[in-house]
């Protein structure tokens, strides 16, 4: 037998929409509302001498800075999403976005750990009367994003995919804006720190629990050690193309399969958040037209990018005498 030399392929992709996302616009409040406490709190926490409230205007910061990357995100992928230097899209600009606040927030949690447990031992006096209110405005302000960035609050489907939707076989609908979601994430988890430092103000107001101040730092230092060990991890996945999605590779096979094609070569990675893309090369010696196999793959799931290559294998029949 022998393969046709000149194989058939047909390729897939479609393109987002260029215009400003709700996403977006809401991400740069958020921005504009994080700074301006971020700027408060460091002021006041410094002048009061509160470790917890500088602590969580620094926090504060590092939110403000992953926010702000956050919209430049937006901004850059949008408008460059059509030119042809990026072979699949500008999906990969959220996870680099992502890896680059990971690494921000973890150098952020040392200082913050080291800080605490210097302040823990060498206790500092803190105006407790002048902190305590800036602390609990930042808690507002973190309340306010928070409404803000809820992704149950404002779920978009914007979707500008030029597919077929399907949730069969474990694909699924991945609309939920990654992008998005680590910034509600930083949101939540500055919240939190809040709330750590309204803790400490009042335990060293009320109770004369001084240690409380640095102790609280150093368990926000470990929230955000985690959230950056967690931020690492998730945009890495994207950065390597780790395959996350083995029952969908298993689904488009057994799919395929049903043709009566055998699989020679199978990938699927994502290329964006809740967007994937696919390379498959099959081979049969009953090809069927491009779109039977390119339906078949959609019905297991929606591909941004899809590419498909058919070897026809020819069998070749030698008489005997």
């Amino acid at each position: 037998m022998s393969a046709d030399s000149s194989p058939r392929a047909c390729h897939t992709s479609t393109t987002p929409p260029l215009t400003t996302s709700r996403a977006e616009r809401r991400t740069r409040w958020v921005v504009a509302l994080t700074a301006a406490m971020m700027i408060a709190e460091l002021v006041v926490g410094t002048l009061t001498k509160s470790l917890a409230l500088v602590a969580d205007g620094w926090h504060m910061a590092t939110h403000a800075g992953a926010l702000g990357l956050a919209a430049i995100a937006y901004w850059y992928a949008r408008t460059r999403a059509r030119e042809a230097m990026f072979t699949f899209g500008t999906g990969k600009v959220y996870a680099l976005t992502g890896f680059t606040n990971a690494v921000v927030l973890l150098l952020v949690a040392v200082a913050m750990l080291t800080e605490g447990v210097s302040r823990l031992f060498s206790p500092e006096k803190v105006r407790f009367d002048e902190a305590l209110p800036v602390a609990v405005v930042g808690l507002l302000v973190n309340l306010a994003s928070f409404v803000l960035l809820h992704p149950g609050e404002h779920h978009e489907h914007e979707h500008g995919h030029g597919h077929e939707h399907h949730e069969a076989h474990g694909g699924g609908h991945e609309h939920h804006d990654v992008n998005l979601k680590a910034a509600y994430l930083h949101v939540l988890a500055d919240a939190l720190t809040s709330l750590t430092a309204i803790a400490a103000l009042l335990g060293g107001r009320y109770l004369g629990w001084v240690f409380l101040d640095p102790a609280m730092a150093i368990l926000g230092s470990l929230v955000i050690l985690k959230w950056g060990v967690g931020l690492v991890r998730q945009s890495g996945v994207q950065l390597l193309d780790i395959a996350t999605a083995p029952e969908l590779e298993a689904s488009i096979r057994k799919r395929l399969e049903g043709l009566g094609s055998e699989i020679r070569d199978l990938h699927v990675w994502e290329i964006a958040p809740g967007r994937r893309g696919c390379i498959v090369s099959i081979c049969t010696t009953a090809p069927l037209p491009l779109d039977d196999y390119r339906t078949a793959i959609l019905e297991a799931a929606p591909i941004e990018h899809l590419t498909v290559e058919i070897d026809h294998i020819v069998h070749e029949s030698r008489a005997s005498f």
